[in-house]
């Protein structure tokens, strides 16, 4: 079996970057692609333009040490890995174009012995057409090659600690295949590696971020209940999970991201009869989002009738998840989209995480705190559980924020204000 010292890594993004550095950082040979210049730029040069802890002097090292280096083509290798994006079509269809084309890109540069490995989300059977394709084109590679699914289990914010020490799922279009991808996991992976089939595999990254969304929603629902009916949700989510056997999650603003917001839809699209839940889930975390643009909007209409002006409004957080620089999919942007309209006049957007974005302009977190007459918490950054609380302004806590925050405060009396904290 051939020894493997040399990876291609195609993709340079969120999963595929880190990736490349830890296989570099194990003392592999990695070339890194990627269709964007300045992604590739930015790498030879030991930079990156991500925001992750760790990343960066990580990518510095490997890059300075001659270990990583950063191509807009395939070069030859032992190890062929794709992390590239699976977008949707049509009515939330998966495209795997992207995997295919990775596919195709390598396709000339095969040769007897190399391991095919697919990390992108992907639906159920995407490996097998894969290795159909390659097979179709270079029929003298079947049988010889070693091709299996691999999907990555991270979390923003954490990945390069979660790639090296979580559990993997490896399946292979065959065993020679599985135990051939779980010999090159081994280099650099310290968590356990479960074996299995290519469609076994690609289901189980589809069911595990399906399973968030349907706990997320149940979370979403009962934040929309509560509401009409005048309950705290944050008191009676922490009282519920006192049971030992309840652990409801945090309600936000939606589900974004390119994992949870996303998957489950791969399943729907092929099993839109067998997947009522996971679909009804789907939904339930879309209207999330909307719910909180009409409260935001009669927040400010009440406003307006009682004080004589339009408020001004800081809108708190832009990304999917707190304290990341990923906008993918998230909640909250649409939310600032929706209530912005064409106009940013009155609101005041914030984004502790990113400098600056080509549609909005942003505001420093503390100016437009201290600006603003109505505070709207989408996201829960660290960095604004530090900010006062006062009875001066209109708070709507979409995110819980304010549960986290020392001051007391008593709220301000308008009806439509989420009642998402303690403080009533």
């Amino acid at each position: 079996m051939n020894k493997i010292e040399i990876v291609t890594t195609i993709g340079m993004g969120y999963i595929g970057l880190p990736t490349a550095a830890l296989i570099a950082n194990s003392g592999m040979r990695v070339h890194g692609v990627d269709v964007n210049p300045k992604v590739v730029e930015a790498v030879n040069e030991g930079r990156i333009i991500i925001v992750e802890p760790d990343l960066d002097g990580l990518v510095k090292r490997v890059v300075e040490d001659g270990y990583l280096s950063a191509h807009l083509q395939p070069v030859e290798a032992d190890v062929y890995t794709v992390a590239v994006p699976t977008p949707f079509k049509g009515n939330h269809e998966p495209d795997i174009s992207y995997v295919l084309a990775a596919g195709n890109a390598v396709i000339p540069l095969l040769k007897a012995g190399d391991l095919f490995i697919i990390e992108s989300t992907s639906p159920v059977g995407t490996t097998e057409k894969v290795k159909n394709l390659i097979y179709s084109k270079r029929p003298d590679l079947e049988g010889t090659i070693f091709i299996a699914y691999c999907p990555e289990r991270v979390l923003p914010g954490n990945i390069i600690y979660e790639l090296e020490h979580n559990d993997r799922v490896i399946g292979g279009i065959n065993e020679e295949s599985t135990e051939r991808a779980c010999e090159f996991f081994q280099k650099f992976v310290t968590g356990e590696l479960h074996r299995t089939n290519s469609k076994t595999a690609e289901m189980c990254k589809l069911v595990e971020n399906s399973s968030r969304d349907v706990q997320i929603a149940f979370a979403n629902e009962l934040s929309i209940i509560c509401d009409k009916a005048g309950i705290d949700v944050w008191e009676l989510i922490e009282l519920a999970n006192r049971h030992p056997r309840v652990n409801i999650l945090t309600p936000g603003c939606g589900v974004g991201g390119h994992c949870i917001a996303v998957d489950p839809y791969f399943i729907v699209s092929e099993y839109p009869l067998e997947s009522q839940i996971i679909g009804k889930a789907r939904e339930i975390n879309n209207y999330k989002a909307f719910w909180c643009v009409e409260k935001i909007k009669n927040a400010s209409l009440q406003f307006q009738l009682k004080h004589g002006y339009e408020p001004k409004i800081a809108l708190m957080g832009m990304a999917f998840k707190p304290n990341i620089d990923d906008l993918r999919e998230s909640p909250a942007k649409y939310i600032a989209q929706k209530v912005i309209g064409s106009e940013q006049n009155g609101i005041l957007l914030v984004e502790p995480n990113i400098d600056s974005h080509p549609e909005f302009e942003l505001s420093d977190y503390k100016n437009a705190f201290d600006a603003a007459d109505m505070i709207v918490y989408l996201v829960a950054h660290s960095e604004f559980y530090s900010l006062p609380k006062t009875k001066d302004k209109l708070i709507l806590d979409f995110c819980g924020v304010t549960n986290k925050q020392t001051e007391e405060i008593e709220a301000v009396p308008v009806e439509v204000v989420v009642k998402a904290s303690k403080h009533k």
